[in-house]
């Protein structure tokens, strides 16, 4: 499987995505509205693959080539769905998610948060 070191190109993607949308005349279809209930339906079908699976079955899904090309699958269909989204909105997701991220580190120190899932609110205090 090719790697690369180059982070993803959002805009790229984006613009990508946009024409796909427009050759077709589907971005008509494409309003927020739309695009958030195909990624629900998108991210439903991810969590069908797993549903009923226990966690170890989950951890191996890599294991079964056909399990795991239908998750590949299902992730980039969520993908595609929140970068077309993303898109329509005028977010820059690769602002927000940077933002996120550190919004994330300072709600959850790792000398908090180490080894445990209690949510921001739940942490002891210092």
């Amino acid at each position: 499987m090719p790697t690369t070191d180059a982070p993803m190109d959002f805009h790229a993607l984006s613009l990508q995505l946009r024409v796909f949308a427009e050759e077709r005349d589907w971005d008509q279809f494409h309003n927020p509205k739309n695009l958030v209930m195909a990624l629900a339906g998108e991210t439903g079908e991810l969590l069908e693959i797993f549903q009923w699976m226990t966690p170890d079955q989950a951890a191996a899904v890599a294991q079964s080539p056909e399990k795991f090309r239908a998750v590949e699958d299902e992730l980039a269909d969520v993908f595609i769905y929140l970068v077309r989204l993303a898109d329509k909105l005028g977010v820059d997701l690769e602002t927000v998610i940077a933002r996120k991220i550190n919004e994330n580190a300072a709600k959850y120190p790792v000398h908090k948060s180490r080894g445990n899932c209690l949510k921001y609110t739940e942490l002891p205090e210092d």
